[in-house]
């Protein structure tokens, strides 16, 4: 979700990466292929060794359809930035990012309306009012710690100013990074405010190690006890989790006050002046599926988008049980997205990045 750095991926079904497609012919030799649909999407869902909820979608799509999956992942920051560069040319067809970056997208008129089948049963909280955007799988922000370092999670923000986790603390860059931009997020709601919020990342910045563009790189570097402490994701963490024994989850409180998190969701639109639009409504629809959702928590480590799904599959039950005790708050989005750019500013200025 997360990275500065593109990562181009093969096709799922062939061995063309996206880049070297996109550079034939201008860039726009992907519109001759009508069984394509190229998908800019923040990191989280498509698995390190092929066992993500990404690969066995993109895997059943084109067994359904014949379309092939071109795939490029970044941090939302990124893949926002990236189409709204292509405009005049646009080359993907469907955008997953987080918020508020897919607000960001709406903004700049990078998406247009379509709601997928299956929609209705996403809540009106996860989606657009507009039908520009939808909630694929649902997640909530959190942080990672070190199970084998630390025999007992950190609890609280002030606890991570101790001097045991200077240079063992990393978290993503705000702006860049959907889950670093959910650090500013959530100190704003635990602290009160932007000020204390600031005045408190500023302590933090002594134990630091310094901005990351990538949240899910952090992962493997707490496992090895390289670092004690990083900011993630519910889904992301704990889908690394099954091959990284020491990672934890847990959700950083204020001193006398409960834990907390919100919703970070993957969210999903239709690219305006997409080449392969069509396509990219029947990903879409395919990605909302019943079988393709009850698929979000036992193979990708998430949380259905769809509130008729109920899983019951083991993953979904130890899910329920990392969020149980943790408060759920809902961020103004709208907010968020007008004063981006002053928050990270702040940020930048309060921490010396």
């Amino acid at each position: 979700m997360r990275r500065n750095t593109l990562k181009p991926i093969a096709a799922v079904t062939g061995s063309i990466a996206l880049a070297a497609t996109l550079s034939a012919c201008g860039g726009n030799s992907a519109a001759s292929d009508e069984k394509t649909v190229t998908v800019y999407s923040a990191d989280g869902l498509k698995g390190e060794n092929g066992d993500g909820w990404y690969d066995q979608v993109f895997k059943d799509f084109t067994k359904k359809t014949g379309i092939k999956v071109e795939y490029v992942e970044g941090g939302s920051g990124e893949m926002v930035q990236r189409a709204a560069r292509e405009k005049s040319n646009t080359q993907a067809d469907v955008i997953v990012t987080l918020p508020p970056f897919i607000q960001q997208a709406d903004g700049k008129g990078l998406l247009q309306k379509y709601t997928p089948q299956g929609a209705d049963q996403v809540d009106g909280a996860d989606k657009a009012a507009d039908g520009t955007w939808t909630s694929v799988v649902n997640n909530y922000f959190g942080f990672a710690y070190n199970k084998k370092d630390l025999k007992t999670a950190p609890t609280t923000w002030d606890e991570l100013l101790d001097g045991k986790y200077k240079n063992k603390l990393q978290y993503s860059t705000p702006g860049v990074a959907g889950d670093g931009t959910a650090v500013v997020v959530k100190a704003m709601h635990d602290f009160g405010g932007k000020e204390p919020a600031m005045d408190y990342l500023k302590k933090l910045q002594a134990n630091n190690v310094g901005p990351s563009a990538s949240t899910g790189k952090l992962a493997p570097k707490v496992d090895k006890g390289e670092l004690l402490v990083a900011n993630g994701d519910v889904q992301m963490s704990f889908a690394q989790s099954k091959t990284m024994p020491n990672l934890g989850i847990w959700f950083p409180k204020k001193a006398g006050g409960k834990p907390t998190s919100f919703a970070l969701p993957y969210a999903g639109g239709l690219v305006k002046n997409a080449p392969h639009s069509e396509n990219g409504k029947k990903l879409l629809d395919f990605m909302l599926s019943t079988k393709a959702q009850q698929q979000v928590s036992s193979i990708g480590g998430g949380f259905s988008a769809r509130k008729d799904v109920k899983a019951t599959d083991e993953n979904a039950i130890a899910l329920a049980k990392v969020m149980d005790g943790v408060e759920i708050f809902e961020p103004d989005w709208n907010d968020i997205d007008k004063n981006l750019q002053t928050y990270v500013a702040d940020w930048k200025s309060a921490t010396g990045s």
